[in-house]
């Protein structure tokens, strides 16, 4: 989808980015500033399975949690609504293919150090990595394919959640 071709009805902005990038935090802000709808996909998967992240990654794996999380947003049928995803939706190439049909992907670009900064409770959050991994590892092998699937990269150094949703609608050419 071209950015210019945005303005459809049928159109989400889906964010994508590492866990602690600020995707539900500044989704929800942006969501109000484009008068659209929010859904943040974490949300839902707790929803349906019952159990938190971190519960379903104890129980049977990160990999089930990226299953989980697969079915979750391929079956997920919205329009004109910000979509915070989470951090691994990316290692699907289905699902990210059905999100951009109706949807820009915008990469919230945070450096590893501002993450790493944001205390992130790894041990509580959910996070899909491999057990073994590194948050730093994590990053370097994510980034990539943020990279790849987006639409639009929005480099978040410095910016508060409030610029950072002012930088998204700029680069969407959406009125505030």
């Amino acid at each position: 989808m071209k950015i210019s071709d945005w303005r459809g009805e049928a159109s989400n902005i889906v964010l994508v980015g590492m866990p602690g990038a600020g995707k539900s935090t500044a989704g929800v802000i942006l969501a109000k500033l484009a008068s659209l709808g929010f859904i943040d996909t974490d949300v839902l998967i707790q929803a349906s399975e019952r159990r938190s992240l971190q519960s379903i990654i104890d129980s049977q794996g990160y990999m089930a949690l990226r299953e989980i999380e697969e079915r979750v947003l391929l079956g997920l049928e919205c329009r004109r609504h910000v979509v915070a995803t989470g951090g691994s939706a990316v290692y699907s190439p289905a699902a990210m293919a059905h999100l951009a049909v109706d949807g820009v992907i915008v990469f919230l670009d945070v450096d590893l150090a501002t993450l790493e900064s944001r205390a992130l409770d790894l041990g509580r959050r959910g996070i899909a990595k491999h057990p073994d991994q590194s948050f730093a590892e994590l990053f370097e092998e994510r980034r990539r394919l943020y990279v790849a699937y987006a639409d639009v990269t929005v480099d978040c150094r410095g910016l508060t959640h409030d610029m950072v949703c002012t930088e998204v609608l700029d680069r969407l050419q959406l009125s505030r």
